[in-house]
């Protein structure tokens, strides 16, 4: 009989693993792969954004959904106590752009092996397994049953299954099984933080080019911009993707009812004055070129086909020829390169889930459900996702954190 047995070996699962057993408690852990922390391990592009160094009400902001939910999580375990703990276990840590923080070594596999180290030492049992089913004694919970048939026992279970992104790495929807089984309303899952589809088949011709240092902003028809940034981005054969793109995703929640438009300043160090001069100075360059062969110096070689197209200015044209209206009418497409979005790619392809167990039927200080008792969730298989910088990974520490604090006082 354990104490609590934690199902999940992700971020979530080893964190609450970790509290756990630093409580005293008998701890086991069920993961379905050969290691924990695959995902972990492969976040931040292998650098792993541990947390971002801000307050909770700065998180709390970041939360497009669930953030009020997660208020005495975050309070519990900030994105302060995160910092303090990983440096505790020996991996120092840094702060970048956006006050992302990463270990200063830029390797996710720091943070997965302090934390398998960490559980080791406090002797959590870690057993290869892959749970189908949480059994239950009136109301209580007292175990699980794995695929083989083999059950465990257990006088608490922390479901840290996470959601549906990066299936590869175990994350298949088995928790939100389970979860729907005991009574749990389960909010369909779907991707944030997932690259975008188009039809606009300029997409298609510029496949495989990626724009640096340009700022994208994303409306919805409203008076205010959905999302504004700046930094990289991809053109694929179904649409956009890269840093940018994933960032703007986890704001754009509403297909059925909107349409979003991507604007796209490949020039923001340039205001529309000193860029029209730019031109100048490359149309006065290649006087007598064509007009389609003058602008090489000035965007990628993928893009310019697009943007003779766009310009409305015969290719053959040539380049001193170019009008005053034309040239202005090309600044602005510059500074405006606009792309209609029709929708998200599959959440297999997101980085995080958005949906998950219903956050009402869950104790939000202390993670445990309020149909089940001794059943607990963290981390992504809830219906809470944030923002790109740090948010969703401090979602998993809180979280679990709550959990495993609260069997610990449950069982002192």
């Amino acid at each position: 009989m354990y104490d609590v047995i934690v199902v999940g070996g992700g971020a979530a699962g080893m964190m609450a693993s970790v509290t756990a057993a630093g409580a005293g408690l008998h701890v086991l852990l069920l993961e379905k792969n050969s290691r924990c922390g695959r995902k972990l391990g492969i976040t931040g592009k292998g650098r792993c954004n541990v947390t971002n160094h801000c307050t909770p009400k700065e998180v709390i902001d970041s939360v497009p959904t669930g953030g009020k939910f997660l208020f005495s999580a975050l309070e519990g375990f900030s994105p302060q106590d995160t910092i303090a703990f990983f440096e505790g276990l020996g991996v120092p840590l840094k702060t970048e752009r956006g006050n992302r923080v990463f270990p200063q070594s830029d390797r996710a596999a720091d943070i997965v092996n302090a934390l398998w180290s960490r559980m080791h030492s406090l002797g959590v049992t870690v057993r290869q397994a892959d749970v189908t089913r949480i059994t239950t004694d009136e109301g209580v919970v007292s175990g699980v049953v794995t695929e083989t048939g083999r059950a465990y026992e257990g006088k608490n279970i922390i479901l840290a299954t996470g959601g549906l992104s990066y299936p590869a790495t175990g994350s298949t929807g088995d928790g939100y099984h389970m979860a729907a089984a005991l009574g749990h309303t389960i909010v369909p899952p779907s991707g944030s933080l997932v690259p975008l589809t188009s039809e606009d088949a300029c997409c298609a011709r510029m496949q495989g080019l990626s724009l640096k240092n340009v700022r994208l902003t994303v409306s919805d028809g409203g008076k205010k911009p959905v999302f504004e940034d700046f930094g990289e981005m991809l053109f694929t054969h179904f649409g956009v993707s890269g840093p940018l793109v994933l960032s703007a995703s986890a704001h754009m929640r509403q297909f059925e009812r909107k349409t979003y438009t991507l604007s796209i300043d490949l020039k923001p160090a340039l205001d529309e004055k000193k860029l029209d001069e730019r031109i100048l100075r490359d149309f006065e360059k290649y006087a007598n070129r064509d007009f389609a062969n003058s602008l090489s110096d000035l965007l990628p070689r993928k893009m310019i086909p697009v943007m003779v197209q766009r310009s409305g200015i015969f290719p053959e044209t040539k380049t001193n020829a170019v009008t005053r209206q034309q040239r202005r009418h090309l600044v602005e497409l510059i500074k405006d390169f606009r792309i209609t979005v029709s929708g998200k790619r599959p959440v297999e392809e997101a980085i995080v889930t958005t949906g998950g167990v219903e956050l009402k039927q869950i104790n939000p200080k202390t993670m445990e459900s309020k149909l089940v008792s001794g059943l607990f969730f963290a981390g992504e298989i809830l219906n809470a996702d944030a923002y790109t910088g740090g948010f969703n990974l401090q979602i998993a520490w809180s979280t679990a954190y709550a959990a495993a604090t609260h069997l610990q006082n449950q069982n002192t």
